[in-house]
């Protein structure tokens, strides 16, 4: 099983990027759990909710990676969590980290938010692109500082999809499946 994880600031393509990945080359999709609590709880987290996202979003990790499938797809993992956490509350449950970096993931794709509109969708709270800018920045700074494979997707929609297929299709025919390109 090849695992791959699209991340980076909101708005920046992650979700509908995982649903064409997966339209190319199978696999399964795991979503945004922090989506489903905000919908389910009907309101803003705060950070006693941070543990209990992280923890929902492992539970979904798990039971996809149950299944085996030869490509697993996550929409996001809990790097997103993490600097989520600092972002708004200052502080992270140390957990988070640690469990992060007992995972296998095998390729990241970093999408920068230059190239594509922010989109409002009632759970967005990034519309500064300066902001955004800084989101994708503290992903690079945290990716390369713990060696993670990661390849950065950039540009207009078109261009993304293009990157990333391309990216996908050459590290999915690797023999090495932990090293990605750009590593």
């Amino acid at each position: 099983m090849k695992v791959l994880v699209l991340t980076g600031p909101e708005s920046s393509g992650k979700s509908w990027l995982a649903r064409e990945l997966q339209s190319v080359f199978g696999g399964l999709v795991v979503g945004e759990y922090v989506r489903h609590f905000i919908d389910r709880e009907q309101r803003d987290t705060c950070y006693a909710d941070i543990a209990e996202i992280a923890r929902g979003q492992l539970a979904w990790e798990d039971a996809a990676r149950a299944t085996r499938p030869h490509l697993l797809i996550l929409d996001t993992h809990l790097l997103s969590n993490l600097l989520w956490s600092h972002e708004l509350f200052g502080d992270a449950p140390q957990w988070l980290e640690d469990e992060l970096l007992k995972r296998d993931y095998h390729l990241h794709l970093l999408l920068n938010p230059l190239g594509v509109p922010w989109v409002d969708d009632g759970q967005r709270c990034q519309p500064v692109l300066q902001a955004r800018v800084a989101f994708y920045q503290r992903c690079e700074h945290w990716l390369r500082q713990h060696q993670q494979p990661v390849q950065c997707i950039a540009g207009d929609w078109a261009q993304r999809r293009e990157q990333a297929i391309r990216c996908v299709s050459l590290w999915l025919q690797s023999p090495d499946q932990h090293a990605g390109p750009g590593h």
